[in-house]
């Protein structure tokens, strides 16, 4: 019933603590690869392509484009090093204010990433990453917004699966892959910034696409497909994903030789999970 985000989306990133530009670099591609289409099949963009077919009661479709507007870092963290739902908001609010960030009603989306120290409600316990609007009370505008954090130091067997594992599944053999990039949260983490870009592009907000009869606690596009990331994946199994030269484990590649693990999305179209490394 709700509006998807149809327009050409420009990110405005919010770099909170202390992130390296070793760290920055994966995440950074991963977003400029989403509407690159000189990478070779499977590609993001082709990953994103079923994230677009979503279309809102007016006939508009997900935006193709996706592009990075702005960038702030907060080095300091100052909102402390221990955040709640609600001060992911007041970042926001603080951004706007300093005019570091501008207010985009129109094509904004705003993601706010938590470097490896910095501590979250329910992070690791109930969430690796959350979507939602802003409240005009707090921050003087209603923009979709995202955040995402990074769990090297917190809980990489919860939040970077499949490349750290429970150890209640370790138990039962399954072993951890090897990430692309070289670093087990950070690939992780690219992971979940996909997974809630899609759930935030098609349920900005939720009152859009989502399962469930409670939009309060909705099953989104990406939810539905958890831990699926290649032909036959389901249960503690991924399915069918590649491997390079080096035993990395991938299923999709990004600009410049990157390549990433993304999860399956629903597809509206074929009424299942699916991804462009379905097609090898």
């Amino acid at each position: 019933m709700g509006p998807v985000l149809s327009t050409p989306m420009r990110l405005y990133i919010i770099w909170y603590g202390r992130w390296t530009p070793a760290l920055q670099a994966p995440i950074r591609d991963f977003l400029l690869s989403l509407s690159d289409t000189s990478a070779p099949a499977p590609s993001a963009a082709q990953w994103w392509s079923t994230v677009s077919l979503y279309t809102d009661q007016t006939g508009s479709n997900v935006s193709r484009s996706l592009s990075i507007a702005a960038e702030v870092s907060d080095l300091a963290a100052s909102r402390g090093r221990s955040l709640t739902r609600l001060s992911v908001q007041q970042l926001i609010a603080d951004a706007l204010k300093a005019s570091s960030l501008p207010v985009d009603h129109r094509r904004g989306v705003y993601l706010v990433l938590t470097a490896p120290e910095i501590a979250m409600q329910d992070f690791c316990r109930a969430v690796c990453g959350f979507h939602y609007f802003t409240f005009p009370s707090l921050v003087g505008h209603t923009l979709p917004y995202a955040w995402i954090g990074h769990s090297g130091t917190q809980c990489p067997d919860v939040c970077a699966y499949p490349f750290a594992v429970p150890s209640y599944m370790a138990g039962g053999g399954v072993a951890a892959m090897r990430p692309p990039n070289g670093d087990v949260a950070t690939d992780g983490m690219v992971s979940v910034v996909a997974h809630e870009l899609a759930e935030l592009s098609t349920n900005p907000l939720v009152n859009a696409w989502y399962a469930g009869e409670d939009p309060t606690a909705p099953t989104e596009i990406a939810d539905l497909c958890e831990g699926i990331y290649g032909t036959g994946g389901g249960g503690s199994y991924t399915g069918q994903v590649s491997k390079d030269g080096q035993g990395r484990s991938y299923n999709i590649n990004g600009r410049g030789g990157r390549r990433f693990l993304l999860q399956w999305v629903w597809s509206p179209v074929a009424k299942a999970c699916v991804g462009p490394n379905a097609l090898d």
